[in-house]
């Protein structure tokens, strides 16, 4: 039944959307004086929160057993949940078509299907002021909603939308919790639902480029027939226009004739 293929990376291009919000966060350290002593960005990452949280408390590396504690602070999030959302539903027969590299045809794709996609960001920090610092520099884009526009389909670069991004909920925790020798870490989780949408398959559909009109007088043949008058055609003008919205031509219209009614 599906057999067509096809892939637009919607949920690729959603998580690199979602990750390039964050990648640019910075924490100050500053001397009592309130100078700058030092600079740092904020590391992103996706990945489950349960992995770097092991990572932070035990051996940082993969690959070694060196007993060092991974750097915060940092950030890391992941995909939590992908539901259809039945609220944005447009009609299913709704369609959009593009010019293709024929005159002959014209490429179709089918409404979207929206889904809200549910990402979960985790900041780490081993003390407030750090965490603070990152938290206050999402807070004031989420009121509780930011759009970003992007290019759904990258065969069709003037086809763009909105992506409405919603901070639905903040969580924090203080780890420090055993001995005074225990090392302490403070997570801020932040909830996100992106307004996703996704296409089908793109077909080609042939192109109208002529229209007959049979023009008939009824009942007046024999046996109460209808007698053939005339045939209208109508065909563009250039007949190699392509067929766009701001397209500018014309049309050349043929008029044939059958002679008189019997």
């Amino acid at each position: 039944m599906f057999g067509t293929y096809f892939y637009h990376e919607r949920i690729r291009k959603s998580v690199a959307l979602f990750g390039s919000l964050f990648n640019n966060l910075y924490v100050l350290r500053k001397d009592s004086s309130g100078a700058v002593i030092n600079q740092m960005k904020v590391p992103l990452s996706y990945g489950p929160k349960q992995k770097f949280l092991e990572r932070i408390s035990q051996v940082p590396s993969l690959t070694d057993n060196q007993n060092v504690s991974i750097k915060l602070p940092r950030m890391s999030f992941e995909i939590i949940g992908i539901n259809y959302d039945a609220t944005r539903q447009l009609q299913k027969n709704n369609n959009f078509t593009q010019a293709s590299s024929s005159i002959n045809s014209r490429n179709r794709f089918n409404a979207f299907v929206p889904y809200t996609i549910s990402f979960q960001l985790s900041i780490y920090a081993k003390n407030q002021d750090d965490a603070l610092q990152v938290v206050e520099q999402i807070f004031p884009y989420f009121s509780p909603q930011y759009s970003v526009t992007i290019k759904p389909i990258t065969a069709y670069p003037d086809l763009k939308e909105d992506v409405p991004i919603l901070l639905t909920g903040v969580s924090f925790t203080d780890d420090y919790e055993g001995s005074q020798e225990q090392r302490r870490t403070i997570i801020y989780t932040l909830d996100f639902d992106m307004k996703a949408n996704f296409y089908g398959p793109i077909t080609s559909q042939a192109v109208v480029r002529k229209v007959d009109a049979n023009i008939y007088q009824i009942d007046n043949g024999l046996n109460d027939s209808d007698v053939a008058l005339e045939t209208i055609s109508i065909t563009p003008n250039p007949t190699s226009v392509i067929g766009l919205a701001d397209s500018d031509f014309g049309f050349t219209e043929t008029i044939t004739y059958f002679g008189d009614s019997a």
